[in-house]
């Protein structure tokens, strides 16, 4: 999975994984019912504005907070396929990649971006296109991350690995 296209969704900086998904509902066992609550705490327009396929745009330190997964659950059962953002959390970024997320690092990308706009990303080659106007350098993802989010995350990129004796 290396190259992306979809419409953003932006939001501001600061969004913690409460924001992204709200604490009470942490007990919700399915990812599509993770998916409904996405982004409640930060705004519950945009959160429902998400549709399948759409690139999540975010400023500086998405992410932070607690270590929860169902942050990046709920926004992989919303179809959400990318989030570039000016800057991660550690933790969420980790988790992210764990549970395949395509995640990008973009300052650039977040200041220059609107919702509505279309972004077209090639994560072999390091390069995010604004379909509207304007191209940005990223630092290009590694195959071994590609093959990583490629196959679901890190269980099914290891039983893969198992079963194919790598």
């Amino acid at each position: 999975m290396s190259l992306v296209e979809g419409r953003v969704v932006r939001i501001g900086d600061d969004v913690n994984t409460d924001l992204i998904l709200p604490g009470q509902y942490l007990n919700l066992t399915t990812p599509e019912d993770l998916g409904q609550h996405l982004l409640e705490g930060y705004d519950p327009e945009v959160g429902q504005a998400i549709e399948a396929g759409d690139i999540l745009v975010a400023g500086r330190d998405f992410g932070s907070g607690s270590s929860r997964e169902q942050a990046p659950v709920a926004l992989l059962a919303r179809g959400v396929q990318a989030v570039v953002a000016a800057s991660f959390a550690r933790i969420f970024l980790r988790n992210a990649l764990n549970l395949g997320l395509l995640v990008f690092e973009s300052a650039e990308v977040a200041a220059d971006c609107a919702t509505g706009d279309h972004l077209r990303i090639d994560a072999a080659a390091g390069r995010i296109a604004r379909l509207e106007g304007g191209e940005f350098a990223i630092a290009p993802q590694p195959l071994f991350i590609r093959d990583l989010v490629g196959r679901g995350g890190l269980v099914p990129w290891v039983r893969h690995r198992l079963e194919d004796g790598t």
